[in-house]
């Protein structure tokens, strides 16, 4: 089952379950999937799915920083539970041992030594771990392993 037909079921089971958070957090992503739909006029793939999910994730953590900031723990709480949600659908996170190991074995493809070199990693990188690992973890690995 692709991964939008999956969100969309659950949709439907979160409303039969009366979870309102969960479903009003799957709708929200709902929406954003449609939007992109609709705007670039094409069928979504997983992977679009995955960076969608991961735009959504990050927009969350901005929001909530800024509610923690503000001593709004309320709307910080439901930001957290939406990123929480949101979590479910992403494939399995690398830690950082496994994430230092593969950024490791892309450097030694791309041939980099400095720090002259950290776009070609990146761009590498970013490709082959998505999903797997968020962009500020992969910049902090390339970062430490290439000075």
């Amino acid at each position: 089952m692709e991964l939008k037909d999956q969100i969309r079921n659950d949709i439907k089971e979160a409303m039969k379950a009366k979870e309102v958070q969960r479903r009003d957090a799957l709708r929200l992503l709902s929406s954003a999937m449609k939007q992109i739909e609709v705007d670039e006029r094409k069928e979504l793939s997983d992977d679009d799915v995955i960076a969608i999910i991961q735009k959504q994730i990050k927009q969350r953590n901005d929001a909530a920083a800024q509610y923690k900031d503000a001593g709004r723990d309320e709307l910080y709480d439901k930001e957290m539970a939406e990123i929480a949600v949101f979590e479910t659908y992403l494939p399995a996170q690398l830690d950082d041992a496994e994430l230092e190991s593969a950024v490791k074995a892309i450097i030694e493809k791309t041939g980099a030594s400095t720090m002259k070199d950290m776009g070609k990693v990146m761009g590498m990188a970013s490709k082959e771990l998505a999903g797997q690992a968020d962009g500020k973890r992969i910049s902090g690995c390339v970062k430490t392993l290439l000075s």
